[in-house]
Formats: structure tokens, C-alpha cells, sequence
């Protein structure tokens, strides 16, 4: 069995210092999460910057700012953008973003998208034309048959193929479990790359089924801050060390 590639989510667009002391919030922070998530075994990074007040941002400018630190402090490290509107951002300004930062690869919601169905067309063709992959955030069935749909009308470029499952909800409680990965394997695995992502005390059970069944995953801060018996994990690198163990451990 090959090695599974892991992404490592260390903020997300919602959490701070408040929900945990470790958690990355400004760019010396997350540059310093980063090197030791990719030290501990992540191959790359799913970035999120903040404003002055600490809240989730799109801003170009601090998305160019970050994407250059990281990329002098770990090369080696794939970084990817995430579009995310967490409530504040329209479909204009995601796609603004997308054209000013030019990123080499960025998350991308359909469910979000489709609030304004006549710039998708523009949307993925300008990440087309720049280069810049797109992963395409899945959320249930729903979100899927639509960028089948998409991907039939050419809407969705031929190349942009790759996708993130996301089990469950940002939603207070939210425990996502194994068994959540059924709404999208039950007709069958994608051909193409396919990554899950989970919360909750499970996270690390959900992405090591998902793995199991050849996918790539996706784990941090974001999603969940805890161990299977509910304990805070001392860091995102503890995390995402404590994850490689166990997929190793399945490999052998």
C-alpha cells in the first residue's frame, strides 16, 4: 500500500487562541505550524489567513504575503488556498481572490458556487487559464451530482477533477463517524483523486477508512482539536504525527 498523502488543516476559518492555545491564527504562527506539520508528515498545507481582528479572510494581499513566507520557510510543502465564504464572502469576492492571488491550488465549495450559477463558468475557467488546480468541496449528494452536472456542460474544466469529502457539519458537536463516507463511495470510488476530511473525536477513524479504501486526507485544527477519548491534542503536529503512526500501522 502506498503512502497517504496528508494535508494539513491547522486553523480553519472559525477557531482561535480561545478554543486552543496552539492554534495558528497570525503568519508567524502558522509558518511555525507548518514546518512542524510537515516535519511530523504532511505534505502540504490547507491555508487560511486572518484579518488584524483575528476573523477569516480572502484578502490578496495577506493570502500573497502568506503564500510567499511558507514557501521560503517549507519548500517542499504543497500549499493550497481555501475560498471558503464562512458566512461573509459572496461568489464576486471568491473569485476576485482567485484572480489576484493566482494561487497554484485552491479549495473550492460547489454548494458555494452555485449561489450565483451564471459566474461559474467564469470561475473555473479562470482557474483554468492561471493554473490553478481546483479542489472541489463536496458537503453530500447533493453537491455531487451537481459538479457531475457541471462537469458534463463543461462548467467544470476536464482537468479539474480532484475533491474533498467532508463529513459532517461546522456545527458545536459535530462528531463525524466512518460510516459518513457511504453518501459518496455507496456508487462506487472516484477514479480521480479524492480526499476526506472529518470532525470530531473520530476524525482520525474516518480518514484512516478513507484511506484504507486508497483516498487522501485531510487533518488538523479545523476540524477537530481532540483524540479519540476526547483529550486536546498539544499541537497540530502532535495531530498529524499521531496519524501517520496509525497509517502506518495499518500498512504493516
Amino acid at each position: 500500500m502506498s503512502q497517504t498523502y496528508i494535508l494539513a488543516a491547522p486553523n480553519g476559518a472559525r477557531r482561535g487562541h480561545a478554543d486552543h492555545a496552539a492554534l495558528p491564527v497570525t503568519l508567524d504562527e502558522i509558518t511555525a505550524t507548518a514546518g512542524a506539520c510537515f516535519a511530523a508528515g504532511a505534505q502540504g498545507l490547507h491555508l487560511h489567513v486572518r484579518d488584524d481582528d483575528g476573523q477569516h479572510s480572502l484578502d490578496a494581499g495577506r493570502y500573497t504575503e502568506a503564500l510567499a513566507e511558507l514557501s521560503r520557510a517549507v519548500p517542499k510543502m504543497d500549499l493550497q488556498i481555501t475560498t471558503e465564504s464562512a458566512g461573509k464572502f459572496d461568489v464576486p469576492d471568491q473569485l476576485a481572490c482567485l484572480r489576484a492571488v493566482q494561487p497554484g491550488w485552491a479549495s473550492i465549495s460547489v454548494r458555494e458556487v452555485a449561489r450565483a450559477p451564471d459566474l461559474a463558468d467564469t470561475l473555473y475557467g479562470t482557474c483554468a487559464a492561471q493554473g490553478t488546480r481546483v479542489q472541489h468541496i463536496l458537503y453530500g449528494a447533493e453537491d455531487a451530482s451537481l459538479l457531475a452536472r457541471w462537469k458534463a456542460e463543461g462548467v467544470v474544466r476536464p482537468e479539474q477533477v480532484e475533491r474533498i469529502f467532508v463529513l459532517g457539519r461546522y456545527t458545536t458537536g459535530q462528531v463525524s463517524t466512518p460510516a459518513d463516507l457511504d453518501v459518496f463511495t455507496a456508487s462506487g470510488l472516484p477514479n480521480s483523486p479524492w480526499m476526506v476530511c472529518a470532525f470530531g473525536s473520530q476524525e482520525h477513524a474516518c480518514l484512516a477508512a478513507a484511506a484504507a479504501m486508497g483516498g487522501q486526507v485531510r487533518v488538523g485544527f479545523e476540524n477537530s482539536l481532540t483524540d479519540e477519548n476526547g483529550s486536546a491534542w498539544k499541537d497540530n503536529a502532535a495531530s498529524v504525527a499521531a496519524l501517520v503512526t496509525r497509517l502506518e500501522g495499518a500498512r504493516t
